[in-house]
């Protein structure tokens, strides 16, 4: 494997886009209330998990997110070298995770989705618009890792295999439609009607929710909890978000559902984290004095 020099961009650019990636992890775990999630109020479906190991977890990541802008800042193309590198860094920062948690999961799809769009905006910050980015990421995700492991038995996977439905590998390489195509408008959409900032990420986590087959509910639950939670998430939207009373009552209701079935959708989550990226990432950089590479 040729091994990708990493060189530091401009003012630390590497540096900010890391922090950026940290800070929506942050976000997303605090946003409450989320329906079977961990966040300020609880758990949710989770056992093994809480906000503070949330949070240390995000804390944790941060190098790798770093490691991996540096690396496409050091490429001359979105190929099989770069794409083979990140999924080395990927790796690595999963084993810093698990180290950090106890063995605990807390953000393995998200190391993949941010991890790809982390690297995407570093390649070519000149040109950072959501298209774009999630544009380049699906083009690197789409690429192989001759390095992978043969035998890859996450849950995701199990759950993609059982079903027959797409899971965080297709949604990356399809350019993240659930990010792009539902998410981020809503997230824009509530704000504009003066949601408030708190009930515009709710309702982008619900719209994600409702068009995602998530597959860490698909695990826990089956094609049963999928149809709650798309369900119930249909319902909030229904009511206007969760900026309302009706829609606030519909979200309790759909929050009751998942833990009655023991369900978390922590693909919505991840994907959640990658809109508040998105969404952030061109007034991030615009802050940033310097001059681009050419």
């Amino acid at each position: 494997m040729r091994t990708l020099i990493a060189v530091p961009l401009p003012s630390s650019i590497a540096g900010q886009l890391a922090d950026l990636a940290v800070h929506v992890l942050i976000d997303e775990a605090d946003l409450s209330p989320k329906p079977g999630l961990v966040d300020r109020r609880s758990n949710g479906a989770h056992s093994d998990l809480n906000l503070g190991l949330m949070h240390s977890s995000a804390y944790a990541l941060r190098q790798t997110f770093q490691d991996m802008a540096e690396a496409a800042s050091a490429a001359k193309d979105l190929d099989q070298s770069l794409r083979e590198t990140l999924g080395q860094l990927g790796r690595k920062g999963e084993s810093v995770m698990l180290e950090t948690t106890g063995g605990v999961n807390t953000h393995r799809g998200a190391i993949w989705a941010l991890g790809l769009l982390t690297a995407a905006a570093a390649f070519k910050p000149e040109h950072c618009s959501p298209a774009d980015v999630a544009h380049r990421a699906a083009l690197l995700a789409r690429l192989p890792d001759r390095f992978a492991p043969e035998v890859q038995n996450s849950h995701g996977l199990r759950a993609c295999a059982r079903y027959g439905l797409p899971g965080a590998r297709e949604q990356a390489q399809a350019g993240f439609p659930a990010v792009v195509g539902h998410g981020l408008p809503q997230l824009l959409k509530s704000r504009a009607k003066g949601a408030g900032e708190q009930n515009a990420r709710l309702d982008a986590l619900i719209a994600i929710m409702v068009v995602l087959p998530d597959t860490c509910i698909l695990h826990r639950a089956g094609l049963e909890g999928l149809d709650a939670l798309q369900q119930g998430a249909q319902a909030v939207l229904a009511q206007d978000g969760s900026a309302t009373l009706a829609g606030r009552r519909a979200l309790r209701q759909l929050d009751d559902a998942l833990l009655r079935l023991n369900a978390s959708p922590g693909g919505a989550a991840d994907l959640l984290a990658a809109t508040l990226f998105l969404d952030r990432l061109e007034s991030c950089l615009q802050r940033s004095a310097i001059s681009w590479k050419p």
